[in-house]
Formats: structure tokens, C-alpha cells, sequence
């Protein structure tokens, strides 16, 4: 029998909060992390806005000499890790280390190290490249750095499904424990890739918006979006086997019971017009979480705030949930920080399990004009204080990726 899997920790780096109690707290107040670029000059740039970290100071953090040797999708993994760790109340002294791992992935990597180190090839030769350049851009590092930091000896890996890295990499570490290969993981997502290059990728594909408006710039579902806010930062959580955490005394914050993954085969960047293959990850997910149609109180959309994405994700809920659909909430989290790329699942499936203690369920705000095309109910307008039971996180990814988390209230049985 599959091992039941429970969430003991949490940790967050995000524009509107580097701590999971902070961003909480600015997702209840409707709070927007969106704002001017800072990062570097946009004035030949059509895109100006994204969701940038915000009072992130990784010397302040992290030692200064490590610090340097890691690229910021490194500095935010550490950081939310420890959070994480820290709320778990784990102590690896008191466990065996090659029984702790970590699943951590990034989308992109170490991007403005590529881009820094690439103007030196080219200006001043090979000569003058950093001999760090490698290990700071590889997107496994994160995970390397995490269990380096926190001493984790066990299956240390990363999953790189674009935007779906973060949702992948916790449904692999939920997967790894099943299976009996761990009793712990640190699983999660980490972006840091607002950079000059990453914007104008993104801008030259019309993904972003150019939108100069934060308020209204990420408006998930709305008939006037126009494309994501490139943001940044991490979500961490801690995957723990059932009995091992009861057995040490955890606070159980909550169950992930489902996990479902597929691929469109359609398109490089562009969902399924039908959304079948999102569906069926939702599907996948409920069936192995053992729950009907109805059970679902709550999904955390993928809702980029694209053309493509809001509509074909809104046919596949339909598509999944059947009548169902139109009884669900739904929202979109990213209209309140953009689009964090590989970090996005981490961050939103944290959103989940507080929506689910809390029995909150925050607006997408921003929108409010709904697509007559988008003809389900995205919380617009206010936030919903309601028993949330179970949530579906839902993230899909440039080439096809599609994956879904099912979390529910934990109930000993």
C-alpha cells in the first residue's frame, strides 16, 4: 500500500511577502506586488512591469561567502527551505539523513548569471568568465544548495516543466515517500529570472502584458488580459510520511492525497484548445485521492492571465468536474504576484493548504469584467470565508506539461 503523505512545514519568498505568514496576510488584504521594473533599464523595452522580491537582502540571510557563490533562484530556495524546515520542528540530528531528500526545481536557472557571463565572453574573452558561472546557472543547484545547507543526505533531485516545475517537483516528492524511498522531502519551486534577457524572451513570444497599470496589469479570466507579469521568488513545504510524523509529535498541516500528470502532445507554448490534457491531470488526482466530483470545494488556477491559458483551463475544469464546475471556486493567485515561473506551484499549493486552515478563499483581483468564453466562478469582486475541505492546485507548462495537486484537511482515520 501507498504510504499516506503529510504536510509539516512551509516557507515562501514572494513580491508581496518572504515569509509564508507575511504573504498570507497580503493575500487576505487583496494586496498587489506588482510594480515598476528596478532590476534594470526598460526604457527600449515595451514590457515595464513585473512582480519583483521585494527587501530580499540574501547577506542578511545566508552567509555572505555562500551568499556569493549562488544565484538569487538559489538564495530564495534557502530561505524558504529554512522557513519551512524551521515550522516542521525536524532536527536531522535526530533522523538519518539519507532518509531526508530534496525535490526542488527551477524553470530557468541561473539566467542573469548566463546573461552577465555571456557580455564578458564576448567583450573581454573567455578569459574573464567566473569560474562559479556553471555551478550558479544550473537549475539543479537549488536542490543541491538546500541539502547542502540543511545537511540532507537522501534522493536530491529537480523537476523542469517550466511553469509547472513547482507542482512537479512536490507531486515527484509525494511520490518518492509513497513509495517508501523517504520519509521526508523538501519540495518546492524557485524562480529568479527577471532579467533583461528573460523579459524580452518572454515579450518577444507577446507572453507579458504591457500593461502599465499594476492594478489591472495580472487579471486572470478578465475579456481585457493581454498576457502574465513575469514575477519571482520560492514555495517550500515539507513532505513528511504519516507515521513518522505522528511519531515524533508534528503539527500536521494538512494531506496531499493526489497527484496527476500529463502531457498535451500539441504545442509548444499554447494548452490544448479543449484542455483534455489539464483535465486529465485533475482527474488523475482526484481518483487517487478516493474523492467524487463534489468533494472538491476549491482550485487554485494555473490562470496566467493569457488568452490561451484562462480560456482552455476554464474547458478543462469543465471538462474534469463535468456539472461540478459550476459549483467549485476558483481563483487565480498569480493576479495578486504575476507569474513566478518554477515557483509558481510551490507558492500556490501553500495558498491551498492556508485556504483550507483558514477556510479562506482569496479574490483574483483585478478582474473584473469575466469572459463570457470564462463562464465559471473566479471569486471576483471579494474574498469568500467558506469551509474549504479539499483544494486542487493546478500548473501547466511550455511544452505541454500538465500537473495537479489534491490536498485535503487532515483527518486521522
Amino acid at each position: 500500500m501507498k504510504k499516506r503523505v503529510v504536510v509539516t512545514g512551509m516557507g515562501a519568498i514572494t513580491p508581496i511577502g518572504n515569509s509564508v505568514d507575511e504573504f498570507w496576510e497580503n493575500v487576505k488584504k487583496g494586496a498587489v506586488g506588482i510594480g515598476e521594473i528596478t532590476k534594470f533599464d526598460t526604457t527600449d523595452y515595451q514590457v515595464k512591469l513585473a512582480a519583483e522580491v521585494k527587501d530580499f537582502n540574501p547577506k542578511e540571510r545566508i552567509d555572505f561567502k555562500a551568499s556569493k557563490r549562488m544565484a538569487p533562484f538559489s538564495q530564495y530556495a534557502i530561505c524558504a527551505s529554512r522557513e519551512a524546515w524551521e515550522e516542521s520542528g525536524l532536527d536531522i540530528k535526530s533522523e538519518d539523513p539519507y532518509r531526508v531528500g530534496v525535490c526542488i526545481g527551477s524553470g530557468i536557472g541561473g539566467l542573469n548569471d548566463i546573461e552577465s557571463e555571456g557580455n564578458k565572453l564576448n567583450t573581454k574573452g573567455p578569459g574573464r568568465v567566473k569560474p562559479l558561472l556553471v555551478p550558479m546557472m544550473i537549475s539543479n543547484m537549488a536542490a543541491g544548495n538546500v541539502a547542502i545547507d540543511l545537511g540532507l543526505k537522501g534522493k536530491c533531485t529537480n523537476v523542469v516543466t517550466a511553469c509547472a516545475t513547482g507542482t512537479h517537483s512536490i507531486g515527484e516528492a509525494f511520490r518518492t515517500i509513497q513509495m517508501g524511498d523517504a520519509d521526508v522531502m523538501l519540495a518546492g519551486g524557485t524562480e529568479g529570472a527577471i532579467t533583461p534577457l528573460g523579459v524580452a524572451g518572454f515579450s518577444s513570444l507577446t507572453a507579458l502584458t504591457k500593461s502599465d497599470n499594476p492594478k489591472c496589469a495580472s487579471i486572470p479570466f478578465d475579456k481585457d488580459r493581454s498576457g502574465f507579469v513575469i514575477g519571482e521568488g520560492a514555495g517550500v513545504v515539507v513532505l513528511e510520511e504519516l507515521e513518522h510524523a505522528k511519531k515524533r509529535g508534528a503539527n500536521i498541516l494538512a494531506e496531499l492525497v493526489g497527484y496527476g500528470a500529463t502531457c498535451d502532445a500539441y504545442h509548444i507554448t499554447s494548452p490544448a484548445e479543449d484542455g483534455e490534457g489539464a483535465a486529465n491531470a485533475m482527474i488523475q488526482a482526484i481518483n487517487e485521492a478516493g474523492l467524487n466530483l463534489k468533494d472538491v470545494d476549491y482550485i487554485n488556477a494555473h490562470g496566467t492571465s493569457t488568452h490561451h491559458n484562462d480560456l482552455f483551463e476554464s474547458r478543462a475544469i469543465k471538462k474534469a468536474l463535468k456539472d461540478e464546475a459550476y459549483n467549485v471556486k476558483i481563483n487565480s493567485t498569480k493576479s495578486m504576484i504575476g507569474h513566478l515561473l518554477g515557483a509558481a506551484g510551490g507558492v500556490e499549493f501553500i495558498t491551498c493548504i492556508k485556504s483550507i486552515q483558514d477556510n479562506f478563499i482569496h479574490q483574483t483581483v483585478g478582474t473584473k469584467n469575466i469572459d463570457p468564453e470564462c463562464d465559471l466562478d473566479y471569486v471576483v469582486g471579494a474574498p469568500l470565508n467558506q469551509k474549504v475541505n479539499v483544494a486542487l492546485s493546478n500548473s501547466l507548462g511550455f511544452g505541454g506539461h500538465n500537473a495537479t495537486l489534491a490536498v485535503k484537511k487532515y483527518q486521522e482515520c
